[in-house]
């Protein structure tokens, strides 16, 4: 049992006697594939637990990544204990404030934690790993057709019925190929891949990335726009922005509006494939709830472009 494994780290760590009380809460947000928990031994600091397998290849990333990141001074959760032979680590505890949490707030209350976020995503832009330091497969042009087909194979068929025989022709529309193609002409900075509310928690006044195993080469554009259009918070238009005005802010450069339109359109048609296979192969109903948001939000991209009648049948179908 993973809860087990992680039970025998932490007392191995902190040299506990088995009778000493170590209270487990479960952490169920998320869809990495992992067991992460958070352990509470008496009279010690709390530890998020995490249990990994090795189903997913970007889990076994998860250490040498954080490593990195921790080297080069970015805000992330230090690693206090490792056992890679058993596949789980102890980390620090950041808390439970994320920037999904703070979804409610007025936009004067979080704009200075998107700041903070917007800070970290610039300096991983300049950040240079080492290099025998391997990250996963990058955003080339495979990449990017890789998204478009997860997208059909789950969204479209799996979770709204639409058979082969619809969807070929959406597939093999010119305008997909004709994006992942430009997209994938330039792979050269590091992106986090998964840049969203959920994976930044506030500690301190101050933005700190989890989740970063699936970090890749690939462009800058991808993480901006997987903020900015983030399902999960549904930021309104104006809200949209200023975000983007506050990303200019700090980089002094503005976003080129064909290029964000398109990482966006690419991250919605990937998290949309995510709900898709969650719900209908994984049984994870709670993300059921997030199709129609951020179908809606896809929708609004692509209207009246070259891509709309690529992806606009199968929004089409979203009650």
């Amino acid at each position: 049992m993973p809860a087990n494994t992680l039970l025998t780290a932490i007392r191995a760590h902190l040299n506990l006697e088995p009778t000493h009380s170590v209270v487990i809460e479960p952490i169920t947000k998320g869809a990495s594939g992992r067991t992460i928990i958070r352990l509470k031994p008496k009279d010690h600091p709390t530890y998020i637990g995490i249990h990994y397998t090795l189903e997913r290849a970007d889990n076994a990333n998860y250490l040498p990544v954080s490593e990195f990141l921790s080297n080069a001074k970015l805000n992330v959760p230090h690693v206090l204990y490792d056992n890679t032979g058993r596949c789980c680590a102890l980390v620090e505890d950041l808390g439970d404030v994320d920037l999904l949490s703070l979804k409610d707030e007025p936009w004067e209350v979080r704009e200075p934690f998107y700041k903070s976020a917007f800070k970290q995503l610039d300096k991983l832009f300049y950040t240079r790993p080492p290099k025998d330091l391997e990250f996963q497969p990058e955003f080339d042009a495979d990449m990017y057709v890789w998204e478009q087909e997860y997208f059909f194979d789950n969204l479209a068929e799996s979770y709204l019925g639409m058979t082969p025989a619809e969807t070929k022709p959406l597939r093999d529309h010119p305008a997909l190929k004709h994006m992942s193609d430009s997209l994938g002409a330039s792979a050269r900075h590091l992106v986090h891949r998964d840049f969203q509310s959920q994976n930044i928690i506030i500690k301190d006044d101050k933005a700190y990335l989890i989740d970063f195993q699936g970090m890749r080469r690939g462009r800058q554009e991808y993480d901006l726009a997987s903020l900015v259009y983030d399902p999960y918070m549904n930021h309104p238009a104006d809200e949209r922005e200023k975000l983007i005005d506050l990303w200019e802010d700090i980089t002094e450069e503005r976003p080129i509006d064909d290029i964000l339109n398109k990482c966006a359109t690419q991250r919605l048609m990937q998290a949309l494939g995510a709900y898709g296979n969650l719900v209908s192969n994984k049984n994870e109903e709670w993300f059921a709830q997030h199709i129609p948001t951020a179908a809606a939000l896809l929708r609004d991209i692509v209207a009246d472009t070259d891509l709309a009648d690529a992806i606009l049948p199968v929004l089409d179908r979203i009650s």
